[in-house]
């Protein structure tokens, strides 16, 4: 049964087994439609979870890296009607719960209710909104609610304790830990305090913690381990798919630590 409690079994048992989960993300239909449903087959028999990014017009938390993806995922013609239907082929060969991020739009505009029962029937798990403040998320939560999804919420390094801790106890499947202020796919490393600001959040929930924006490499995996119960890798692979480099190497690579 599909719920947000298999996002955090699976990231406790990574965590447990190899020291630190791995959560891959990608745009759906991104390099090319056709190859959608194999990359998301072949990255779920390596991630823990995987997130598949919903395309849109104006992501303002993507660097260049996904921005382009997002863009020509639209241009291929890319819609969440079709994803739904994608996934919903291949999710008996999936091995690895399935979250979508997406921003607001395309959710509001597909509809919540319909949203979160076509969610259920193809196996994915939880949303991650990234412009949906959790004051103003009472309606998406509510539908999510009903069906046992979960609403990931966002922190990052300026957050005040406080807030933190409102967020920690709203999230469900693992609080995302944003590594960095600013966009995705970043080269600037990983934030400076990052041992504090990630056991800082782990006091505050008992659901996994899992680190993304600016992981590119078995260094950085390893060292968010250290800390958290998680990694998140997205510009670097969507790089690698973008080189037409082998996706499953690439993630195989980041856990040689």
């Amino acid at each position: 049964m599909t719920s947000h409690a298999d996002i955090t079994k699976s990231l406790e048992y990574a965590k447990s087994k190899s020291g630190v989960a791995l959560i891959p993300f990608f745009t759906a239909g991104y390099p090319s439609m056709d190859q959608f449903k194999s990359d998301l087959i072949k990255i779920s028999s390596v991630g823990d979870v995987v997130e598949v990014g919903i395309p849109f017009s104006d992501p303002m938390s993507d660097g260049m890296t996904i921005q382009r993806s997002s863009h020509e995922a639209l241009q291929n013609g890319v819609s969440l009607s079709w994803i739904f239907d994608e996934i919903d082929t291949v999710k008996s060969q999936l091995k690895a719960p399935i979250v979508f991020m997406s921003y607001l739009n395309p959710l509001m505009a597909f509809g919540y209710d319909k949203l979160v029962r076509r969610a259920k029937d193809v196996g994915v798990c939880g949303f991650i909104v990234p412009d949906l403040p959790l004051e103003e998320s009472d309606e998406l939560r509510y539908e999510l609610d009903k069906e046992d999804l979960g609403l990931i919420q966002l922190i990052s390094p300026t957050t005040p304790e406080g807030r933190m801790a409102t967020l920690s106890e709203a999230s469900k499947g693992f609080i995302y830990a944003v590594t960095m202020t600013g966009i995705t796919g970043s080269d600037r490393g990983l934030a400076k305090n990052l041992t504090s600001y990630l056991s800082k959040i782990s006091e505050m929930s008992d659901l996994p913690v899992c680190a993304g924006f600016g992981v590119r490499s078995a260094g950085d995996v390893s060292m968010i381990g250290q800390y958290a119960d998680g990694a998140i890798v997205g510009s670097a692979l969507v790089e690698t798919m973008e080189k037409k480099q082998d996706i499953i190497q690439f993630l195989k690579d980041l856990r040689q630590f």
